[in-house]
């Protein structure tokens, strides 16, 4: 299929850094969306859905029906917006089978009422390494891409990859590795598989950070990443990787908005069930992430 027959749109999200992305066959009419974002702003904990809204409205204007909404990884920066799109667009929501592994861990961190199941039931399909999507004359195919958590994937279809949190521009380099289940060598071997693809693949990521004088971007190349990530270039092998990534992500704050994020996007963008009062409350479990998680003694009384 010619390339000309496929259209992508980003949305980029400036409070969070975040792209999200529609790709949809013109020919048959039918879309994708990737890694949608809800707004939340933390101070006041106030949702919103301009962002999803945006994203929306192109693809209704156009007149395309929505096929996939598909989830890179569980971010840990935004919300998902997926049940939003959903109920507006139709479409089903699909993220990597090991979400499985990712719920889990975080069930225990946030105490998750009893009927929550890690089993990645809450999404509409679970998605395996090599599986490919009927998009009408595209086919998206589904890459497993762990390290920067055990669930990352990314999405190739025709000469475009959306790689997720692996890869970001080639003057900001690569994601961090040091979340519940990542791993800095397994990101490098990632990473690596992806640089594999041809040179002139199209790479899409799913962050920008850009350093000062530079205005936010988004898409690269293969041959790009190979010659001048400042990270994971070409001659960068993975001792050297894994150091220097350990290395800069012990420096590294927590997004701001992982608390919130993760217990949301486990649940494909579901918000936790409402209490007694009728209020849905988002929880802030302490020291979750502070070494061995306890409480000073003094105040655990």
């Amino acid at each position: 299929m010619s390339a000309s027959l496929m259209h992508i749109e980003p949305f980029f999200d400036a409070a969070t850094g975040t792209l999200s992305y529609v790709v949809a066959d013109t020919v048959s009419g039918q879309a994708a969306v990737i890694d949608p974002v809800l707004d939340f702003e933390p101070k006041s904990g106030t949702l919103s859905t301009r962002s999803a809204d945006a994203l929306t409205d192109f693809v209704r204007g156009r007149g395309w029906r929505l096929e996939w909404i598909l989830e890179t990884h569980a971010h840990a920066d935004h919300l998902s917006a997926a049940q939003h799109i959903r109920h507006h667009l139709g479409g089903k929501v699909a993220i990597g089978a090991h979400i499985r592994d990712v719920q889990a861990v975080f069930r225990k961190i946030y105490h998750f009422e009893r009927s929550f199941m890690p089993d990645g039931s809450q999404f509409d399909h679970l998605l395996q390494h090599g599986e490919r999507l009927p998009l009408g004359q595209l086919q998206l195919l589904a890459m497993h891409v762990p390290g920067h958590t055990p669930a990352d994937m990314a999405y190739r279809v025709e000469d475009a990859v959306f790689v997720g949190d692996t890869l970001f521009m080639p003057d900001v380099g690569t994601a961090r590795a040091d979340f519940p289940g990542g791993d800095a060598a397994t990101l490098y071997r990632s990473i690596r598989r992806i640089l594999a693809l041809p040179e002139q693949t199209r790479i899409f990521v799913c962050h920008d950070y850009p350093p000062a004088g530079r205005k936010p971007q988004w898409q690269t190349t293969v041959q790009a990443q190979r010659s001048g990530n400042i990270h994971v270039h070409d001659g960068i092998g993975e001792a050297e990787f894994v150091q220097m990534r350990n290395a800069r992500d012990a420096t590294l704050e927590m997004p701001t908005l992982i608390l919130p994020s993760v217990q949301v996007n486990v649940r494909a963008g579901k918000l936790p069930p409402a209490q007694d009062d009728g209020r849905t409350y988002i929880q802030l479990p302490i020291n979750a992430f502070a070494g061995d998680g306890k409480l000073p003694q003094s105040l655990s009384q």
